[in-house]
């Protein structure tokens, strides 16, 4: 037998695919999902049509600042993307295929390509803050994963192809990328220095809150991922100063213009 909530979200799904058909957004080749304090990437976009999430009810809505909670159609250099401002969180009470069922409508719609973005802890203490990263994979320490039974496999949710295209695109527009993998926490505590010193032993170059939900659905569901953190602190134990999210923020604003100008770069790399 189905879980009911299984069938409740399979129809809350199918909801969100009529709702963002009828706004077009299928014609998109590219999805971003932009973090937070990540979204004056939006302004990059030509012939741009905004829809607030309050106009698509099917949309869950993030209660986190920073994620400014619409969507943003158009052109960047005369490549069709949709870019979704604020994302949902596990931390915010929802369940697993609530956080990914906007990246599960774009796939739907035939979107194929996604980009993934967001705000994080950094681990490599002698990386320059803030800075970009290329998320390589990462470990999902949130307590949970979006896939059914039958989308459950074992492999890299991030594309070969799209992580060269990034690489290509730092290069083209002269942004320092580093790579690494992105350790995935539920959130919305920051971690202890002992928490950080265990995940550096894993191997994890970044410390997060999002993304590893949306990766992995996404990746099932067909489209090709990439992902980009922007460390926009260093990790407890490695900062000498407590941690907060205006700290986030702010960093994300700081770092605004290497961002957009890897985004843009990246965009038609992607496509060609």
């Amino acid at each position: 037998m189905v879980p009911q909530t299984v069938t409740n979200e399979s129809v809350a799904l199918a909801d969100l695919v009529e709702q963002l058909k009828a706004h077009d957004v299928g014609r998109a080749q590219i999805a971003f999902v932009l973090g937070s304090g990540l979204g004056a990437f939006a302004d990059r976009v030509e012939n741009a049509k905004v829809i607030p999430y309050g106009e698509i009810a099917a949309m869950p809505k993030s209660t986190v600042p920073g994620h400014a909670g619409e969507l943003v159609l158009g052109e960047i250099d005369g490549v069709p993307v949709v870019l979704q401002k604020g994302r949902v969180h596990l931390y915010e009470g929802h369940d697993p295929r609530v956080v990914t069922r906007c990246v599960r409508a774009f796939a739907a719609l035939g979107i194929r390509n996604l980009v993934l973005t967001n705000a994080a802890g950094g681990i490599e203490s002698d990386w320059e803050v803030p800075t970009l990263m290329r998320i390589t994979d990462h470990i999902n320490m949130q307590g949970g994963a979006p896939l059914l039974r039958e989308e459950a496999r074992i492999e890299n949710p991030y594309d070969d192809d799209l992580g060269a295209a990034l690489e290509k695109a730092a290069s083209v527009a002269q942004v320092p990328l580093q790579s690494g993998i992105y350790f995935g926490v539920l959130g919305p505590s920051y971690e202890t220095p002992a928490e950080v010193n265990m995940m550096r032993w894993s191997g994890a170059s970044a410390i997060g809150m999002s993304t590893v939900q949306e990766a992995s659905a996404a990746r099932a569901a067909g489209m090709r991922v990439a992902a980009i953190s922007t460390i926009t602190n260093p990790a407890a134990g490695i900062s000498k100063t407590p941690l907060n999210h205006a700290e986030v923020v702010e960093a994300g604003r700081l770092i605004s213009e290497r961002f957009c100008k890897l985004l843009a770069a990246f965009v038609p790399l992607a496509v060609g």
